[in-house]
C-alpha cells in the first residue's frame, strides 16, 4: 500500500497480492473494519478471525452466511474460511432502523401521533434505539415479524408518549450509536435528567456529534452539558425555536428537523444539503407525514 506520507494518506495505491489469514483482536467494535476483513479472508489462504470488544452490527455475518459462505460466530469472535463462491439469491433489503429513528422520535413527541413504519430491519445489533426509547416510556410495538435474507424484520407501530429520563451507556451505546443524536432530542423533551456516556465515538463522526448536539441543543434553550463520552441533558416541556446550524451532518441536521415540530417559534436549519448522503427523501417524508 502506497501513498502520501508512507501510505498513511489518501490517494492510495493497493498493489495485489496472495492473502493470508489472521487473527485480528480489534480494540473497538467497528462494523466496518470486521465486515473489510471477513470479506478480504475469504480470498486468503487460511482462516480469518476478527475478535471484538463487544459485538458490532452483523449484518455481513448474517448475508455471507445466507449466500453460503463458511462462516462462525462464537462470542465476540467471527472466523470465515477461504471462499471462493457465493450462492445466488434474490435479495430484500429491510428498512434502515436509523433512517426510522427520526420517525419513531418524531411520533412519540408530537402529542397525538400513531405512525407505522413498515418492514424495518430489528437486527440486534442494530435496536439500541428501541430498547432506549421503551426505557424512557416510549410505546414502541413489533408486529408482523419475520425474517428475511437472514435478518428479523418488523413492522413498528409508535404512539405519542410521556418520556421520562434515562441513562445510556454500556453495551447499549453501539447498538445505537448513530441514533444517539436523535435520541439527544428525545431527552431534551422528557420529563428529568438523561446522561450518556460511554460515547465517544460520537467525536468521530461526521461532525463532533457532542460538540454539534451540545451547542444546536443550547440555543433551544436546552440545560445540556457537553461531557468527554457524552452528555448530560435535562428536559424541558417546550423547545425554542431558532436558528440552528447541521455542521455538515446528516443525521445532525435532520435530528434538529425533528426538534423543530416540538419548538415554540421557527427552526431553522443552515446546509440541509448533507441530507443527501443517506436520506435524500426525509424531508418529503417528514412534511407527508406532519399533514
Amino acid at each position: 500500500i502506497s501513498g502520501r506520507q508512507g501510505g498513511n494518506f489518501a490517494p492510495l495505491a493497493i498493489q495485489g497480492t496472495t492473502l493470508h489469514g489472521i487473527t485480528y483482536t480489534s480494540p473497538v467494535a467497528s462494523a466496518q473494519v470486521k465486515s473489510s476483513l471477513l470479506l478480504a479472508g475469504m480470498y486468503a489462504d487460511s482462516p480469518t478471525t476478527v475478535i471484538e470488544p463487544v459485538v458490532s452490527r452483523d449484518h455481513t455475518e448474517r448475508l455471507l452466511s445466507f449466500l453460503g459462505a463458511p462462516i462462525q460466530t462464537q462470542g465476540t469472535a467471527v472466523s470465515i474460511q477461504p471462499c471462493e463462491r457465493l450462492h445466488p439469491a434474490h435479495l430484500k433489503i429491510p428498512g434502515d432502523i436509523s433512517s426510522a429513528a427520526f420517525f419513531i422520535v418524531a411520533a412519540l413527541l408530537v402529542p397525538h401521533s400513531e405512525i407505522v413504519v413498515r418492514s424495518v430491519g430489528v437486527n440486534p445489533t442494530r435496536t439500541g434505539c428501541i430498547d432506549i426509547l421503551r426505557a424512557m416510556g416510549g410505546s414502541i410495538d413489533l408486529i408482523n415479524e419475520r425474517r428475511e435474507c437472514g435478518e428479523p424484520v418488523a413492522d413498528l407501530v409508535v404512539r405519542s408518549s410521556n418520556l421520562t429520563a434515562t441513562t445510556i451507556s454500556g453495551d447499549v451505546i453501539p447498538r445505537a450509536i448513530d441514533e444517539l443524536p436523535v435520541i439527544a432530542i428525545a431527552a431534551a423533551c422528557a420529563q428529568g435528567t438523561t446522561v450518556i456516556r460511554d460515547a465517544r465515538e460520537l467525536r468521530v463522526k461526521e461532525s463532533d456529534r457532542i460538540a454539534t448536539m451540545t451547542r444546536e441543543l443550547k440555543k433551544c434553550g436546552v440545560a445540556v452539558e457537553e461531557r468527554d463520552d457524552g452528555m448530560i441533558i435535562t428536559g424541558s416541556d417546550r423547545l425554542r425555536g431558532a436558528v440552528c446550524d447541521s455542521h455538515g451532518d446528516h443525521r445532525v441536521a435532520m435530528s434538529l428537523a425533528v426538534a423543530g415540530l416540538c419548538a415554540d417559534g421557527d427552526m431553522v436549519i443552515k446546509d440541509c444539503s448533507c441530507i443527501q448522503t443517506s436520506f435524500p427523501e426525509f424531508l418529503q417524508t417528514l412534511n407527508q407525514l406532519k399533514q
